[in-house]
């Protein structure tokens, strides 16, 4: 049966159960993984993939949008490897981390597996999911002064776990004697087992209900409209070349600004995106490999057209042209650690020069960094701790509201970990988790505002480690909006506070007991220019603390104090 000779009726409900099966790959993932950056921010992913090509077919929708892209290339990496192999058989599972052939960084654990129906290869099944510890120089992997990938993590090829449905403990022996918490990496190792059990459940009920053919045809039918949906995006928007540029503060090694920059053209139905002149390649770790890129792409476009679907057939009308040697194509051993602070730039740069083209579309920068932070020691018994998390920020502004206060990163719909849950796992107080006022870009619509955090060490020491940015340029509001606040950071030491001389990173600051770090995270950018704000928002904002007497003055006028009750 072809694509075409579907009916619609079908093609909707089988779209359904496809998706309902990542989804409870998800589901079953986020209540089985011991770490919570996986059980509670749900920074992993789940989907089905195209047998030859890797493509993503169907991803789930609690899953991360940047690992829809990658994921492919990851699963890509693994149709090549058994390729050479020759002997792929039903029931093999491989695993590897290795973020120049599947993307993001060493953190996320891959899993993928082929599906076979009745003796042949129907697609692949893929889990991945940031583990909490995978070794390298520093406790939870994000090392700001690495200068290559071993400095950062255990570096996995793709190796198959399991043969024939056979599990190979000799890789899981080399594995755990590779992490700092095995207790917590076995845990997600059994979760993402057990979401790949599941998912080959589901799609054998599928195949037995509809058959192979249909179930095939829908998944190219699904391929092909959202080609055609993206196609028709891109038809609605002026013919044109827009430019734009901005920065990250340094790469962790030298104190130097790097700029990323990119051209985005549109012609008819087609789109290119052009990075040239975007900083080469760096000694610090805010490389990120070409797959990365690719894939910060298609989650930059997913914001821009909301209502494309989760599937590869949207990037068939878009090239994406990354120039060789430059920090978004690094080559192996490059350290890309802190591949999540240079996506978030991409996107940042991509949504400044779409909002030239269609502003109706788009919104300001969000506060563009997810402040990696580690506070890692020995508790009193002996055992390790590491608490590795990430941070929210204010988002932009757009046309049709204010910013999100405190949100997660563009990114991901992973969700911020509950104070209580940290505090619950590790030995920490926060004195402060709050709202950070004068933190949000000015406009018509201002941008959200950031996050104050301040964590108490309750242990006897630890050691510290941020991997940050906006530091030193903050995040742009569009269509006339104003600048979000900067990024800030400060430890605590017996002479008082101190912040790091590269602003945004910072490599074993030692706490002692009572001593703290603070967080001070960006807002977004406004949208619109300020004196389009209404006098009653502002007033609003001055009510509810968002923003200072002094700063609305001087932002909006006086205006406000008429109607400020």
């Amino acid at each position: 049966m072809m694509a075409a000779e579907i009916d619609p009726i079908t093609l909707a409900v089988l779209a359904g159960r496809m998706e309902q099966i990542a989804d409870e790959m998800d589901a079953t993932l986020f209540r089985a993984a011991f770490n919570p950056i996986i059980a509670e921010a749900h920074d992993a992913s789940h989907g089905l993939y195209h047998a030859r090509t890797g493509d993503t077919l169907v991803q789930g929708k609690s899953g991360l949008p940047i690992f829809v892209g990658v994921m492919a290339f990851a699963v890509k990496a693994v149709i090549d490897k058994a390729e050479k192999d020759g002997d792929l058989a039903d029931g093999d599972i491989y695993i590897f981390n290795d973020a120049h052939m599947g993307g993001t960084h060493l953190s996320d654990m891959r899993l993928v597996r082929p599906y076979f129906h009745n003796g042949a290869l129907f697609c692949f099944l893929a889990s991945v999911g940031h583990w909490h510890d995978v070794g390298g120089a520093v406790p939870g992997n994000y090392n700001p002064s690495a200068t290559d990938a071993f400095q950062e993590a255990f570096v996995l090829p793709p190796v198959r776990l399991a043969r024939a449905g056979a599990i190979q403990q000799d890789v899981i022996d080399i594995i755990m004697r590779n992490t700092r918490l095995p207790q917590s990496a076995m845990g997600d190792l059994n979760g993402q087992l057990g979401a790949l059990d599941l998912g080959v459940k589901r799609l054998d009920e599928l195949l037995a209900e509809y058959g192979a053919e249909t179930v095939r045809a829908a998944l190219d039918a699904l391929g092909d409209r959202a080609e055609a949906l993206m196609r028709a995006e891109l038809q609605s928007l002026p013919d044109g070349r827009w430019q734009a540029e901005d920065f990250l503060d340094n790469d962790g090694i030298t104190d130097a600004a790097l700029p990323i920059c990119v051209a985005l053209e549109v012609k008819g139905d087609r789109m290119v995106l052009d990075f040239s002149g975007t900083a080469p390649a760096t000694d610090g770790p805010v490389n990120i490999a070409l797959p990365t890129a690719v894939a910060c792409c298609y989650v930059a476009i997913k914001h821009i057209f909301p209502a494309l679907p989760a599937n590869a057939g949207v990037m068939r009308p878009v090239t994406v042209k990354v120039p060789e040697g430059s920090l978004l194509s690094a080559q192996f051993p490059a350290p890309v650690g802190g591949y999540t602070e240079t996506i978030l730039r991409m996107i940042d740069v991509i949504f400044s020069a779409a909002s030239q083209a269609a502003p109706d579309r788009v919104v300001a920068n969000a506060y563009g960094t997810i402040n990696a932070l580690s506070i890692a020691g020995k508790r009193a018994n002996g055992q390790a701790f590491v608490m590795f998390s990430f941070y929210g920020g204010g988002h932009g502004g757009s046309l049709e509201g204010d910013g999100l206060n405190h949100g997660n990163a563009p990114i991901s719909t992973a969700t911020i970990p509950p104070l209580e849950i940290l505090e619950a796992a590790y030995p920490v107080m926060f004195r402060q988790w709050a709202l950070r006022p004068d933190s949000a870009g000015a406009g018509t619509h201002r941008g959200g505002l950031g996050a104050v955090y301040e964590i108490e060490l309750l242990e006897k020491n630890a050691s510290v480690f941020l991997f940050g940015e906006r530091g030193r340029f903050p995040p742009r509001g569009v269509a006339g909006g104003t600048v979000g606040a900067l990024n800030r950071f400060a430890y605590e030491q017996d002479d008082g506070w101190h912040t790091p001389p590269l602003t945004s990173k910072m490599l074993d600051i030692k706490l002692k007991r009572g001593q703290a770090v603070r967080l001070e995270t960006p807002g977004g950018g406004g949208y619109g220019p300020s004196e389009g704000r209404a006098a009653e928002a502002v007033a609003r904002d001055v009510a509810l603390g968002y923003l200072t007497a002094e700063n609305a003055d001087r932002l909006h006028g006086p205006a406000w104090r008429r109607v400020y009750a």
